[in-house]
């Protein structure tokens, strides 16, 4: 268990950092591309090139979980390696789970992924709460006891999920209000429900938005009172997919605080002699657009 929250170790990270977070992604192509057998063993090592190139040149990483689970039992070995290690290095770890479920369920997901201790322990990790936010309840009670984070999928940039994230919910305070926005408006009441809310610059529970969404069309309110803690936002789609650091500002207004921006396959793609150079490099860019 932390004594420090993890809204608190995401601020200093920022400080000391930037916002970048490195995705470790090792799918078959770039296996391939990095000599790196398509197995457990090729996926391990490819994880701890990232890790060993991330650390003291940024502060958080994001493991995609999938990419090792499909090599089963030897594949999460591998993974409890990477996390293992990018956690001694020091960096902020963010397990890309993607979980989601009711009860006893989501809570086994919160115990595997956020308990101090764990083969799998991470410093957050993301979720979804398409069952209804109070399904979630547990992992985040988790969470907090803990000193972990979590980032609750809200507005994804994939267009098949337009649909329902887009969808006018027709039970809610505010008219209006669409499932992503109403996923933002809970988890940010979260943090401002804390009891020592007042003190924190960063709220522990966070929520994934993609850089390339159109957020008004998507009913989330980048225009509101921000005066609680930052609400911390897990932003992919910045490099490869099209979005670029210094457009953050612009894209989330007053919600661009708490913006973690993320990028996997534009950085990745520089090959494990490249790495290194290419963390530094846009770690530099994030940095001076979001100081």
């Amino acid at each position: 268990m932390s004594d420090i929250p993890f809204g608190d170790r995401l601020g200093a990270v920022f400080a000391a950092y930037g916002r970048l977070c490195v995705g470790i992604d090792p799918h078959a192509g770039l296996l391939e591309a990095w000599g790196e057998p398509d197995s457990a063993t090729g996926v391990r090592e490819f994880g701890l090139r990232v890790v060993d190139a991330a650390a003291g040149r940024v502060g958080i990483v994001k493991p995609q979980v999938a990419f090792f689970e499909r090599h089963g039992a030897a594949g999460y070995a591998a993974l409890e390696r990477v996390l293992a290690e990018a956690r001694a290095a020091g960096l902020l770890v963010i397990a890309d789970v993607k979980r989601g479920d009711i009860g006893s369920s989501v809570a086994a997901y919160g115990e595997a992924w956020l308990t101090p201790g764990s083969s799998l322990e991470a410093d957050a990790m993301t979720i979804s709460a398409y069952q209804g936010l109070g399904s979630i309840e547990p992992v985040r009670a988790q969470a907090e006891d803990a000193g972990k984070g979590l980032f609750v999928l809200a507005a994804t940039s994939n267009p098949e999920a337009a649909a329902i994230q887009r969808a006018v919910l027709q039970q809610s305070s505010r008219a209006g209000a669409t499932v992503g926005g109403a996923i933002v408006d809970g988890v940010d009441g979260w943090n401002r429900n804390v009891a020592d809310a007042s003190t924190r610059a960063f709220g522990s529970m966070g929520v994934v938005i993609g850089a390339t969404v159109d957020l008004a069309a998507a009913g989330i309110d980048v225009d509101g009172d921000r005066s609680g803690p930052g609400l911390p936002i897990l932003a992919p789609g910045f490099g490869h997919q099209g979005a670029e650091p210094a457009e953050f500002p612009r894209i989330f207004g007053s919600l661009a605080g708490g913006v973690i921006v993320s990028e996997s396959r534009s950085i990745l793609a520089a090959g494990p002699d490249g790495i290194a150079d290419a963390i530094a490099r846009r770690a530099d860019l994030v940095g001076a657009t979001g100081a």
